[in-house]
């Protein structure tokens, strides 16, 4: 499945985009504020291509005027989400290089993927989180439409080995639907 916007193509990973999502990732501003830890080498970047990223829903954030592969977006479904949400929701993570912090790309990369979620798939609900200082994906999120649901303190988080506080939005179907179409 590929889904596009106005400047991006999200597609699925390929293994030649191994060395693009190590330029971005070996950056330690990127993967611990998401939750995960920097990587090391194109071959560990590959790998997370080959088995992270190889699920059905997980698109790597291309621009469209160079084809590079700078970010990442996906839609984890019922229990393969890292929250208890039912086969009928899902949650959305984001992660986009440093370089494209503050030009949009995430909330408009975000806003395709509810729209697939909410039309295509016929998800009930959308779940995101994102953990405490991470001031962009909180405003992210906020552009998107989801509202603040609870928050969880002292989560531990397998892949740093640390325990973390994490915010919980959400956003309904029904919600969605109400959205200004600018939103939306």
């Amino acid at each position: 499945m590929k889904l596009q916007t106005e400047r991006l193509i999200l597609r699925p990973w390929q293994d030649t985009d191994a060395a693009d999502l190590y330029e971005y990732a070996k950056d330690e501003r990127v993967g611990p504020i998401a939750g995960w830890p920097v990587h090391t080498s194109i071959e560990e970047s590959a790998e997370i291509i080959r088995t992270v990223f190889n699920m059905p829903e997980v698109y790597a954030v291309v621009l469209k005027e160079n084809g590079r592969a700078v970010g990442c977006i996906g839609i984890l479904m019922g229990e393969n989400s890292n929250f208890k949400i039912s086969e009928q929701e899902g949650e959305i993570g984001y992660w986009i290089g440093v370089p494209y912090w503050g030009q949009g790309l995430i909330p408009e990369a975000v806003r395709e993927v509810m729209r697939h979620a909410f039309e295509t798939m016929q998800l009930k609900a959308l779940w995101c989180g994102y953990f405490a200082n991470n001031a962009q994906s909180q405003i992210a999120q906020s552009k998107c439409g989801f509202r603040h649901h609870h928050t969880e303190e002292n989560k531990y988080n397998p892949f740093l080995q640390d325990y973390r506080t994490e915010h919980i939005s959400r956003i309904t179907a029904e919600q969605w639907l109400a959205l200004p179409k600018k939103q939306a």
